[in-house]
């Protein structure tokens, strides 16, 4: 039996292992010059590869079903695959990363866990096109040409391009007449419109974000926020970005809402800025606040307001200072655009689910023509959800292919 795995990711090595434990002639074909070129940047270099909580709430799909993939069985069995793999994890707050904080741990464990089991692997070779031919099927690319039994098509999404991103796993799965659900960009910074983009450039600060739809509460997420020239980005924002992006791609207002005083857990925070004003002898609106907010994003929300920076708190008008107050607590932030697949890490849709077999992610219209990994309707929460996705798909894969 001879098998082609195309896209030599993790989501394409997790299938090529687990295909080695019962054939014998296994190919990743890769389209870079290197494999797993994406996941050696991923957690900015440190690899985030497992987290221990596993809510289904961290996972999404339009197909409501997907659970038959994403279940306690078998997120189980990606667990058991990475220490199968001699990982040995240094856990933070449920996230499991290699204990030398080095991606390159986890790239090195996964080749040379193919090399031991026999898997050729084939760089700087892209495949243009497959061909279905007698029963076998004929890969054709750049220089290359072979027949094999059974093909898995590991190619990932349209997110980042400069690691591999690309069509070609949706393409095929159009030539063969299977349904892509809308690509939208996930876990991607977002473009605003405040006004005070400039000035608020370059801060980081622990907030809570409020994302709403037609004043229905979607998300809420706590966690640090990068404020850039462009608007926002960091965890929290990744991880409200996928609904934001398919509002937008449905031409939907969207805005966030920035509490900048997450530890403030008081009924009326003007009551709370005038008793310390009181109580610390402090008059400036500047010197009262910034102990708890960075002066630069004093200064920004200060200057949208129109209030001036040398301005005494008990100087300014009741209406000023319940503006400035609620500037703090609940900053709303309009949503213009997404910084797109650039940057993106992930894509929401993809492969229509209901299009394969569950069991081990087969073609119901295409026999021995599989799919897995990042190009399936499936995505998840920034925190290791979407490695988790990858090697779990390639895992159904490679024992039931």
């Amino acid at each position: 039996m001879k098998i082609a795995v195309i896209g030599g990711g993790p989501s394409g090595f997790a299938a090529a292992i687990k295909l080695a434990e019962r054939y014998n002639d296994i190919t990743i074909i890769e389209k870079n010059n290197k494999v797993l070129k994406k996941l050696s940047i991923t957690g900015n270099g440190k690899c985030n590869y497992y987290n221990e909580v596993q809510e289904i709430t961290k996972y999404h799909s339009s197909y409501k079903n997907f659970t038959e993939v994403i279940n306690t069985k078998n997120i189980d069995k990606v667990k058991n695959f990475w220490s199968d793999l001699g990982i040995i994890p240094y856990i933070k707050n449920g996230y499991y990363y290699p204990f030398t904080n080095n991606s390159k741990s986890i790239v090195t464990s996964l080749i040379n866990k193919a090399y031991s089991l026999g898997i050729k692997i084939i760089e700087n070779t892209e495949i243009d096109d497959i061909i279905s031919y007698e029963n076998k099927f004929l890969l054709k690319g750049n220089n290359y040409s072979n027949y094999f039994d059974k093909v898995i098509i590991a190619t990932g999404s349209l997110a980042y391009p400069k690691c591999g991103g690309t069509s070609f796993g949706y393409d095929i799965a159009k030539k063969f007449n299977h349904q892509i659900i809308k690509l939208n960009p996930a876990l991607v910074q977002l473009v605003t419109n405040t006004g005070i983009e400039k000035k608020w450039d370059g801060i980081r600060c622990q907030v809570k974000v409020l994302y709403k739809n037609n004043e229905n509460i979607i998300k809420e997420e706590t966690g640090e926020i990068q404020l850039t020239d462009y608007g926002i980005s960091g965890i929290c924002i990744f991880n409200i970005s996928r609904d934001i992006s398919i509002g937008l791609n449905k031409n939907e207002f969207e805005e966030v809402t920035i509490n900048f005083i997450p530890w403030y857990n008081g009924n009326n925070f003007y009551e709370f800025l005038d008793k310390r004003s009181n109580d610390l002898k402090i008059s400036n609106i500047i010197n009262l606040c910034e102990a708890f907010i960075n002066y630069k994003l004093l200064s920004a929300i200060l200057f949208k307001l129109k209030i001036k920076e040398e301005a005494d708190w008990q100087d300014l008008t009741k209406v000023e200072r319940e503006k400035f107050c609620q500037s703090l607590i609940s900053f709303k932030v309009p949503i213009i655009a997404t910084k797109g697949f650039e940057t993106a890490q992930v894509c929401s849709g993809g492969l229509d689910l209901t299009e394969l077999n569950l069991k081990n992610l087969e073609s119901k219209k295409i026999p021995n023509l599989y799919f897995c990994g990042e190009l399936l309707d499936l995505d998840g929460d920034c925190g290791g959800y979407n490695l988790t996705i990858a090697i779990l798909t390639g895992i159904l894969v490679g024992k039931s292919c």
